[in-house]
Parts: C-alpha cells; structure tokens; sequence
C-alpha cells in the first residue's frame, strides 16, 4: 500500500489536487538527527580516507616524482654525454681535416719535387742530346764542307775546261776554290 500511496501521491502532484510534503532534509523534526548522521559518516569517511586512501595517493605521488625525477636526471646525464660525444667528434673531425690537410701538402711537395727532379734530369739529358747533335751536325758540317770542297773544285775544274776547252791546273782550281770559301 505505501507504494500505492507514494505513487499516487506522485500522480496528483501534476494535478495540484493534494498538498506536496516538504524534503526531507529541510524538515524540522529530522534536523538534528541528520546532522548527527552526517558528522558521524564525515567522521568515517575522514578516517578511511586519512589512513587509507590518502597514504596511498602521497605514495603515488611520491614515487611519481621520484621517477620524474630520475628521468630528468637521465636525461641531463645523456644530453652532457651526447654534447661530450659531439664535442669529441668535432675535435676529432677537426684533427682528420688537418690530417688530411697535412697529407695534402706533403703529398704536393713531393710530387712538386718529384716533378722538379723528373724535369731537371729531363732537361739534362735534353742538353746531352743537344750537344750530341750539334757535335753530329758538326761533324756532318765537316764532312760536307770537305766533299764541297772537293765538288766545288771538280765543278771549277768543269766549268774552266768546258769555257776554255783546256783543263786547268788542279793546285791553282784548289787556291781559286779556297779563296772563295772563306769569303
């Protein structure tokens, strides 16, 4: 019957035939029992919380710091690690750029003094090549001014004997010729 009443209590509501009855937290008479049950289930609630729930959202918290903690730690040790890697790979491209450089300079003055030296020897046997074939062509020279001097003589000799028609006397064709040789 009570839900009979209830709801037909909720039904004439709408209708406004009966009154509505007050809540029940404003009612007068309930009050101070009311009170006395909220501080009794605060005082609960504060206990269960304090010393249960509470503890283990600090110790949540605690340990989340910690770990925060660490990893920003670590992360600080491997950003000093990884500027102390980049530091020593600079260095040490630096050092294999001058390595390198150095190499490069050596390199060029050997090949520079190589060259020089390739090039003096060249030049060397140049010349006694040189002074061979100016010693050949004088010889050359020699050979052919003494045959031109036994032409030029035979082709005097020709030359009187064919205008003349008599064959002029060798030892003078020889004077006329030398006379004309050496200017």
């Amino acid at each position: 019957m009570a839900t009979e009443a209830g709801h037909a209590t909720g039904t004439t509501a709408h209708t406004g035939a009966e009154s509505k009855p007050a809540f029940p937290p404003f009612e007068k008479e309930t009050f101070a029992s009311q009170l006395v049950s909220f501080a009794i289930a605060f005082a609960l609630l504060y206990f269960v919380v304090s010393r249960f729930a509470l503890p283990r959202v600090g110790s949540v918290i605690a340990a989340r710091e910690g770990v925060i903690e660490n990893d920003l730690n670590e992360a600080q040790k491997l950003r000093d690690e990884s500027d102390a890697a980049l530091k020593a790979y600079e260095n040490e491209l630096a050092a294999a750029r001058a390595r390198a450089q150095a190499i490069g300079t050596e390199t060029r003055e050997q090949l520079s003094a190589q060259s020089d030296a390739d090039r003096k020897a060249l030049e060397a046997s140049l010349v006694a090549k040189l002074k061979d074939a100016e010693k050949t062509i004088a010889a050359t020279r020699m050979a052919a001014m003494g045959n031109v001097k036994s032409i030029a003589t035979d082709a005097a000799a020709a030359i009187v004997q064919h205008l003349t028609g008599t064959s002029p006397d060798s030892q003078a064709v020889d004077r006329a010729v030398d006379a004309s040789l050496k200017g």
